[in-house]
């Protein structure tokens, strides 16, 4: 009897600790939420991470109006999308990335997102509330939630017999101790033993769906703890939720045997962690739900949805916060394309320099290396999915199509399929060609355009690629060395340049846009900055000299 009072003593206690702990970590949670509001997230990501959490936007991609890879790349938009990313679910971070990666054309959208983002960055206490429901489902680090999700209807469910067999194996051995305690000890130590081995044994052919059953629990957890908030601001969704959550409240019943309820665990849940392995408690209960599971898998993505949605509104509101001043864009279904942006600059430099420009025209960019021309045409294509995605641009004001959004700039050989920087090229500039279309505005940036050939077919492919997009439903920024194309193109491009100084044997630039054609020519002078012989310098200038007077190189 003695024995009996000291263990439910002993557990009452563990209990109570468990409790107290959870409020304590709540509070330095809130207290951490509100102090890491608008800051960077310092999570690191793994290439496995970066890949996995692409699962939930390849299931609703759109080959035509998504921001395709190539753009993605060339952009750095997993910069842009870790600095974004203050989620605090799985769900959050996947369904953020996917944003990113669509471009909305629906006004009526765009603005749901803004309202949702300026309650969020307004009211502060609503926001923790909900921020600390969504991080009791904690984020996992190698797999996509959603993936698993759906991955259900490969599983087959199977039989729980040995596993009870095992448990009353046990229990008989436990009883035993009272009858015969060295017969019963030897068969609790035998017994318990073969359960761990057999538990780990079988565990491991399923440990992913266990991990992300445990997930979904958490998550019906915290839906229902969203829906007790009661907020007003996203009652529409909460209806919704409150729906849906009804087909798992039977299925709910003892989930707490698969896992942890919270994703930071207590005392409680390491001490059922043994009860796990020794009685098979999450193998079984895996066994009797996944069926269910299976048949309401739609009604699971559609909560994953609408918590995915609130929780990376949350994030890109942050996001605003760090920034160092946005605009909400004027957006349009004009029949002709335009874009108009004062003060723009890139979100991710520390001290950006900020440029304007208000252009109805296709754009020629000139300037030496390293003036600012890829950042720019950067700069303006960063902002144009920010506008379409989360709202928001990183300028004092940004007026501008609807557009589907492609570029052509960081590209390279392709080893792997045996293809040359060329072949590479006219095959990421002939996927812009394909998918320009006379109902939806394309806007395109690209940089250098047909540098892996020779100067003479360069202009001469390159003159008429970018003349006929500009004569299509697109808006061009080509950044160039080639002086040629600004007189080229000059009837249906407008030239803007960047410009640089060079003072005491040093390059500046100011890394302003300037309108008009590129005038200053550098390239040779910095050979002598350098300590090229001076024979070498003489004679480059008067060879690029006599070709401007003659129009023909002479032989050396």
């Amino acid at each position: 009897m003695e024995i009996i009072l000291i263990i439910v003593a002993v557990m009452v206690t563990i209990v109570i600790a468990s409790q107290f702990s959870d409020i304590k970590n709540r509070k330095q949670l809130k207290l951490r939420l509100k102090r890491e509001w608008g800051d960077t997230p310092t999570e690191e990501y793994s290439s496995e991470k970066l890949e996995y959490l692409k699962s939930y936007y390849n299931s609703v991609q759109d080959n035509k109006l998504d921001v395709d890879d190539i753009t993605w790349n060339d952009l750095d938009m997993d910069e842009i999308y870790m600095e974004m990313n203050n989620t605090q679910s799985s769900i959050g971070e996947e369904y953020l990335y996917s944003l990113l990666r669509k471009p909305c054309f629906s006004e009526e959208e765009l603005k749901e997102r803004n309202r949702l983002m300026k309650f969020f960055a307004e009211q502060e206490v609503s926001r923790i509330e909900l921020q600390t429901k969504l991080h009791a489902m904690g984020k996992l680090r190698s797999i996509s939630v959603f993936e698993y999700i759906n991955r259900l209807e490969a599983q087959v469910p199977q039989s729980n017999l040995i596993h009870y067999l095992l448990d009353l194996g046990l229990l008989i051995s436990i009883a035993l101790i009272f009858i015969s305690p060295g017969l019963g000890g030897i068969g609790t130590f035998g017994f318990a033993i073969y359960n761990i081995f057999n538990y780990y044994s079988c565990k491991a052919k399923i440990e992913n769906y266990i991990t992300v059953f445990s997930y979904i629990f958490r998550l019906l957890d915290s839906t229902k703890a969203i829906i007790h908030q009661d907020i007003p601001e996203i009652k529409k969704y909460t209806d919704q939720l409150s729906e849906d959550i009804r087909y798992f409240s039977k299925i709910k019943r003892g989930s707490f045997l698969l896992a942890p309820k919270n994703a930071n665990g207590n005392i409680l849940d390491a001490i059922l962690d043994y009860f796990r392995m020794l009685l098979h408690l999450d193998l079984i209960k895996f066994n009797s739900m996944l069926s269910f599971f299976k048949k309401n898998r739609k009604v699971l993505n559609r909560i994953f949805e609408q918590i995915g949605y609130l929780d990376s509104m949350i994030a890109a509101a942050s996001f605003r916060e760090s920034i160092y001043y946005y605009c909400e864009p004027e957006l349009s279904k004009s029949k002709k394309p335009s874009l108009s942006a004062t003060e723009l600059y890139h979100p991710l430099l520390e001290q950006p320099v900020t440029n304007s420009i208000t252009e109805s025209r296709s754009v020629l960019l000139t300037g030496s290396n390293a003036s600012g021309k890829s950042t720019f045409i950067k700069t303006l294509a960063i902002n144009a999915i920010l506008s379409q995605t989360i709202y928001t641009a990183t300028a004092r004001s940004y007026q501008g199509s609807y557009f589907m959004i492609y570029s052509s700039m960081a590209l390279r050989d392709n080893i792997f399929s045996n293809e040359s920087y060329y072949i590479v090229e006219i095959k990421s500039l002939k996927r812009i060609l394909d998918h320009v279309n006379q109902d939806i505005p394309m806007l395109c940036f690209i940089d250098e355009v047909l540098r892996g050939t020779n100067t003479l077919e360069r202009i001469a492919a390159s003159s008429r690629i970018l003349n006929s997009l500009s004569q299509e439903n697109a808006m061009v920024f080509a950044a160039t060395h080639d002086i040629e194309l600004t007189h080229i193109l000059e009837k249906n491009f407008s030239n803007y340049h960047f410009q640089e100084r060079i003072e005491d044997k040093q390059v500046l630039f100011d890394y302003k846009l300037y309108q008009g054609k590129a005038v200053s020519k550098n390239a040779i002078k910095l050979l002598d900055m350098l300590g090229y012989p001076h024979d070498i310098i003489t004679s480059a200038e008067n060879a690029a000299q006599e070709f401007l007077n003659q129009g023909e190189w002479s032989n050396l």
